[in-house]
């Protein structure tokens, strides 16, 4: 009985990491863009293009890493036309990302028809041609180490992107003046910080960690991408930013809160207890509006979060 216990958390836990690891990506992106004063609706459309793109490469190209990239790079380049239109126009930030929602699957949806013989999802990877599991023999099989432990690289690379983000945002010149740019633009400018340009790297930053996301999901969770692959994990990621309190550090403990709760619901999913599958797909939202309702009010975004910034003006 306790062994199966500690069989049990160990099989919560290590889906947990698994899940949590897509959305620890794309907070990451959210974090940099909205500590550089640009909120970014559009990581869902990101996230969905990079998944897309993600899967595509990874089943032309049998190169997971080569497909990872290729992923980053095609939710940055989504994320471009987000920073054109929010940073160079000063359009709404909102509205803009919204925008992107809409395109970015839209966009993936277009290209899986062209690619795949006008079918709406990609063809399966290979297991051997998905992202490696590092560990994956070293721990005996179904062990609570193997259990935790044994997941895919893109995990054990989320985390330690964490640390690269954390230390880029608090301990460089670039993340000072990234972060002087979220709270205070204008300050930033007669310092001689070039506001649209720190603005353009943060808003395709978080565009290439959401690419990642997207891909961590169609390249390692699954293997393949599908329309409905994403479906409201961009939406999430911002929650984890927000129930963060636009930290890195923050937002991956509120990623791995998400990511236990779709943990708990694919445990529930299979042990036979009668729990309606419908109550257990909202499982994981429920649980966002809830941590939202509860802390939201008590987290303070950057000064300049959302706010167009027009050089010359008063």
């Amino acid at each position: 009985m306790e062994g199966s216990l500690i069989l049990t958390i160990g099989f919560i836990l290590g889906t947990t990491l698994m899940y949590a690891t897509p959305l620890i990506y794309t907070a990451l992106g959210g974090v940099i863009s909205e500590n550089a004063g640009v909120v970014n609706i559009g990581l869902e459309g990101m996230m969905t293009i990079g998944a897309f793109t993600g899967a595509a490469v990874g089943y032309f190209t049998g190169n997971p890493w080569l497909a990872f990239i290729a992923a980053g790079l095609a939710g940055g380049f989504l994320a471009l036309f987000h920073a054109i239109a929010s940073v160079s126009f000063a359009a709404d930030q909102v509205v803009s990302g919204i925008a992107i929602n809409f395109l970015g699957p839209g966009l993936a949806l277009f290209l899986s028809r062209i690619f795949f013989e006008g079918a709406t999802m990609t063809k399966s990877i290979s297991l051997n041609d998905k992202i490696p599991r590092p560990f994956n023999g070293i721990f005996p099989q179904n062990s609570i180490l193997d259990l935790i432990f044994n997941q895919y690289a893109t995990v054990y690379l989320a985390f330690f992107l964490v640390f690269i983000v954390w230390y880029s945002l608090y301990k460089t010149k670039f993340g000072l003046r990234l972060r002087a740019v979220g709270e205070h633009p204008k300050a930033a400018d007669t310092l001689g910080v070039n506001v649209y340009k720190i603005r353009y790297w943060a808003v395709i930053l978080s565009g290439v960690f959401a690419g990642f996301g997207g891909a961590a999901m169609s390249i390692a969770v699954v293997s393949n991408f599908r329309p409905t692959l994403i479906s409201g994990q961009g939406f999430i990621a911002l929650a984890a930013v927000i129930f963060g309190k636009w930290k890195p550090q923050g937002a991956m403990l509120a990623a791995l809160l998400f990511g236990g709760a779709q943990g708990l619901t694919v445990y529930l999913g299979g042990t036979g207890i009668q729990v309606s599958s419908q109550i257990l797909a909202m499982l994981p939202y429920v649980i966002t509006l809830i941590v939202l309702i509860g802390f939201v009010g008590k987290a303070v975004s950057p000064a300049a979060n959302g706010v167009a910034y027009e050089k010359g003006e008063r």
